[in-house]
């Protein structure tokens, strides 16, 4: 463990600016030499915060339209010296001064992508330098505290106070791992970006852009730990797009299940009704009105259904909510709940209400875990496979038999295992 010597110059180059200006005075105020770029020190200039640009520190100006900024060996060296007499001289014979806190967020490359830029404009928003500067501070954490998100600044600045201008070894272990993490999902959203732009569906190497979207109370069993991830390489999508509007905390098998009822129900474009059990649906139909829809998905196991999770494809009405209000059920699923739907479920408290943005397609790649890996699969998209129906019976299908068996197809995409479906 190595102490750390307080702060004397700090490094701040951020496209996200939230919270910057006050975090940036409060290092100002305790005479720490604040060094940033572009943008970052433009926004400091204009708050009164007295700041060097890293060109004058370099005397290098920005090249490249911005491209080549920090990538110098004034700025590295300060950032990756140990406080060694060794390394202390050879930054003095190159005239290089110390950097020891690095403030950094990288370009926005998955908001971006999210808002389906073009290729070339995707491309401009991938971080060079900030990487560069954050793996150096990371690496040498021993010395240097390197931030990457503002919801840590509050945290530096108490530290910093605490520790009479230094910061602590833990706090800065605490801050590298967290660096280390955030490059990877960076580089992670990139890289499944190229392959998809390659059509690589299965590439040979996988790296999957999570992110922590909430913890939960516990996971299948009370004894073990569960969280929800979320893909963080676009536009939330499905469950990470749910916006809860009333009810308890999710579990995660309220996750799973309502994961399994809402990518059935979005199969249907007419009005539909799903009832899943255990991951599996226990009921599901279409209706002229979605009243109809779901009256008809509770009649197929009644039984089953008692606390089950519902999901319908249209907007919750008044009359259906009432309808549904008569069963205990855990959640339910709509893309949107009426005033009188609402009304009709309040005072079921614990009933968890979630209203979904948008029908999830059936895209991207599935996976389960197995010891030791995962199994990966593209998404089951076809009904029918190569889009054709053949007739190997002696006598053909009715149209509307073979509106049934297509139904039943549909469902049998959802339920685990072997599926046995029965159809009406």
């Amino acid at each position: 463990m190595t102490d750390s010597a307080p702060i004397r110059r700090a490094l701040l180059s951020v496209s996200d600016k939230t919270g910057l200006i006050p975090f940036a005075q409060g290092l100002a105020n305790r005479g720490i030499e604040l060094v940033s770029t572009g943008g970052t020190a433009a926004a400091l200039k204009a708050a009164g915060i007295p700041v060097r640009d890293v060109a004058d520190l370099t005397d290098f100006p920005e090249i490249l339209g911005g491209r080549v900024k920090t990538l110098h060996p004034v700025v590295h060296g300060g950032i990756l010296a140990r406080r060694t007499p060794e390394h202390l001289g050879a930054l003095a014979a190159h005239h290089i001064g110390t950097i020891d806190l690095v403030v950094v967020n990288l370009y926005p490359f998955a908001e971006t992508k999210a808002r389906h830029a073009d290729w070339q404009e995707l491309i401009e928003e991938i971080d060079i330098g900030g990487v560069a500067l954050i793996r150096a501070a990371a690496k040498n954490y021993e010395y240097v505290t390197i931030v990457t998100s503002s919801s840590d600044y509050d945290d530096v600045l108490r530290a910093l106070v605490e520790g009479n201008g230094a910061t602590p070894h833990a706090l800065r272990a605490q801050f590298a791992a967290k660096a280390f993490a955030h490059t990877a999902q960076y580089d992670a959203v990139i890289a499944a970006t190229f392959a998809a732009q390659q059509g690589d569906a299965l590439p040979e190497l996988l790296s999957l852009p999570l992110k922590r979207q909430q913890t939960l109370r516990y996971g299948e069993n009370p004894h073990q730990s569960a969280a929800f991830y979320a893909f963080s390489d676009g536009a939330a999508t499905g469950m990470a797009a749910a916006r809860q509007l009333q009810g308890k905390e999710l579990s995660y098998n309220n996750l799973n299940d309502a994961d399994a009822a809402w990518q059935l129900v979005s199969e249907f474009d007419v009005p539909a009704a799903v009832i899943v059990k255990h991951a599996n649906p226990c009921g599901a139909a279409l209706g002229d009105t979605l009243l109809a829809a779901y009256e008809a998905a509770l009649r197929c196991d009644p039984v089953s259904a008692f606390g089950g999770i519902i999901a319908v494809n249209q907007p919750l009405d008044g009359e259906t909510a009432a309808k549904i209000a008569e069963l205990f059920a855990e959640v339910v699923l709509a893309p949107s709940f009426t005033i009188d739907a609402r009304a009709a479920l309040a005072g079921k408290k614990n009933l968890r209400l979630l209203e979904m943005p948008a029908p999830v397609a059936a895209a991207g790649l599935h996976w389960r875990s197995v010891a030791g890996g995962m199994l990966l699969q593209t998404a089951d998209s076809e009904i029918v496979p190569h889009g054709e129906l053949r007739c190997v019976t002696e006598r053909a299908p009715s149209e509307s038999e073979k509106d049934d068996m297509l139904f039943a197809f549909t469902i049998a995409k959802h339920v685990k295992s072997n599926a046995i479906i029965y159809v009406k």
